[in-house]
């Protein structure tokens, strides 16, 4: 592919660019020598200066229009009070960088840190790592001869960091954090460290990211804050174009993800430009990516590999620079092992590969995810949802108990709450409505095939059962299984105080046992016919 054009932001320097006589060209003046470089083809130059120096700044642009007639050179006003003050310097190139029009798609970008205070630089030199101007680091220095361009090197500096602006990076990888959950304050250490590196990632690499985990897990919406995450870092510009895979069939899937030429097949009646296509220069995501079949993966993988494919019926290929983002449900290492996906695809993709947890494994995050959800249901329904303190505690109480199998993760929890909101006159869940939900809950889990093991929800209900505590389960659980292999009351009781009916002279096992069991409601005969 063609180089593209280049682009420079760098400072006047007040010292080092100044000269009016003709004697100027014999002095190494950076910002007009950096664009003398035969091997470094500046198509654009950004020179940031005072607005007292915009005489000297013209003066320098002229030069570099002279010296290298293909460069446009622009002079962009930063009003500064104080260049020595680093909390103003960095305020006014995070602003400058905020509101410049990168392009990343099209043009390649350098950072020239030799003119400039030392404030300057290291604030330029921050905003560069932190992705804040998506670059490089351009480095120029004097020739022993006069008149000589002088060299330049594109470097990596290692800076310290000051500690109060630091704080300002610290901040925005908080909100960054924050962002990518949705603004949902999670307490599960696990799932906030995976977070954390999806954020490194994401605004660090254009590398293809593979998210996998149960269905429901949360893969599409953190797909798409990925993506809003990196158009925000300047890592992409275009737009997110995003296809469940599992949808895909046939030469439908060949057409929407790679397109076709008219005439392709039978019926393509127009061209078609397909997904890959249309995310070019910005973010694919194709969930349930294990779904595809092998040809789809094969042309995948070459688009990956080399940001290029063919349309179905085209023997002209079509260029496309996106990110990729994958979502899966499936072991894709057994996949490939089982001949169901390529090994090669798989190596490209998972660079970066994290899988998210499902809901029963983040019971502490929970309550803040029932909180976001009722914050939803009252921006759908145009009213607001509350619960009340018995309702809500109850509905924790269920939902954190190991009864609870969350089979749809939080798919399960958006629905439960979008019932019990439109149901709630008023928007006010009350307890009422909690326990109908849980009701409603236990028998889908149940349909599905997530019913509990231990037989306790069956025995004495699966409300009740969800109030436990796990002592009282293991337990209770315990005494059901003797009770159901034993053949009376009192047989059941002598194997279950077999040990404490040794160390007494008179004893009464089967009245012992009768009253735990009422303890819950049940008898020995209920338990024995069930």
């Amino acid at each position: 592919m063609p180089a593209k054009p280049l682009v420079v932001l760098g400072m006047l320097g007040t010292q080092l660019d100044r000269g009016r006589g003709a004697d100027r060209w014999d002095r190494w003046r950076p910002t007009v020598a950096l664009c003398q470089h035969e091997d470094l083809v500046v198509s654009r130059l950004e020179l940031l200066h005072q607005p007292a120096d915009a005489e000297l700044c013209a003066v320098v642009l002229a030069d570099i229009r002279r010296a290298s007639p293909e460069t446009e050179a622009r002079g962009v006003p930063l009003a500064l009070a104080n260049p020595w003050d680093f909390e103003e310097v960095y305020a006014a190139l995070h602003d400058f960088a905020i509101k410049y029009p990168f392009a990343v798609e099209r043009e390649d970008y350098l950072v020239h840190i030799t003119t400039g205070t030392h404030v300057a630089q290291i604030c330029t030199f921050l905003l560069t790592e932190s992705r804040h101007f998506p670059a490089r680091l351009l480095q120029t220095s004097p020739a022993k001869r006069a008149g000589s361009a002088g060299t330049f090197a594109i470097i990596d500096l290692d800076l310290s960091r000051y500690d109060r602006l630091a704080s300002r990076f610290q901040r925005e990888q908080l909100e960054s954090l924050s962002f990518l959950k949705s603004g949902i304050d999670t307490r599960n250490a696990a799932y906030n460290r995976l977070i954390e590196r999806i954020e490194q990632v994401a605004v660090r690499s254009r590398a293809p990211i593979l998210l996998m985990g149960p269905t429901g897990a949360g893969k599409s919406q953190l797909a798409r804050r990925i993506f809003e995450l990196k158009k925000a870092r300047r890592q992409v510009s275009g737009e997110l174009c995003d296809v469940n895979c599992a949808t895909l069939r046939g030469d439908g899937a060949m057409s929407a993800l790679f397109g076709h030429v008219k005439g392709a097949f039978t019926g393509a009646l127009e061209a078609r430009a397909g997904l890959l296509r249309k995310a070019h220069g910005g973010v694919l995501f194709l969930d349930e990516i294990g779904e595809l079949g092998a040809d789809e993966q094969a042309m995948l993988l070459r688009a990956v590999e080399e940001k290029a494919f063919f349309p179905v019926g085209s023997d002209k290929e079509v260029k496309s620079d996106f990110v990729l983002v994958a979502g899966t449900n499936k072991d894709l290492e057994a996949e490939a092992e089982a001949g169901r996906f390529r090994d090669d695809l798989l190596a490209r993709i998972n660079l970066w590969t994290f899988r998210l947890p499902g809901l029963a494994e983040r019971a502490e995050d929970i309550e803040p995810n029932l909180a976001y959800e009722l914050e939803q249901a009252t921006g759908a329904l145009g009213v607001r949802v509350t619960m009340s303190r018995e309702a809500r505690d109850r509905f924790l109480r269920f939902a954190v108990a190991k009864e609870s199998a969350w089979r749809g993760n939080f798919r399960d929890l958006n629905a439960a709450v979008t019932r019990m909101a439109t149901l709630s006159t008023g928007g006010r869940i009350t307890a009422e409505a909690v326990e109908e939900e849980i009701a409603r809950l236990v028998s889908l889990w149940r349909r599905g095939g997530a019913a509990p093991v231990d037989g306790i929800a069956d025995a004495i209900g699966a409300e009740a059962a969800a109030e436990l505590d796990p002592f009282d389960r293991v337990q209770l659980a315990e005494v059901l299984r003797v009770c159901k292999a034993s053949q009376s009351l009192s047989d059941a009781g002598r194997a279950l105080f077999a040990a404490s009916r040794a160390r007494k002279s008179s004893v009464n096992d089967a009245d012992r046992l009768r009253k735990y069991l009422a303890r819950f409601g049940l008898s020995w005969k209920a338990i024995a016919e069930a």
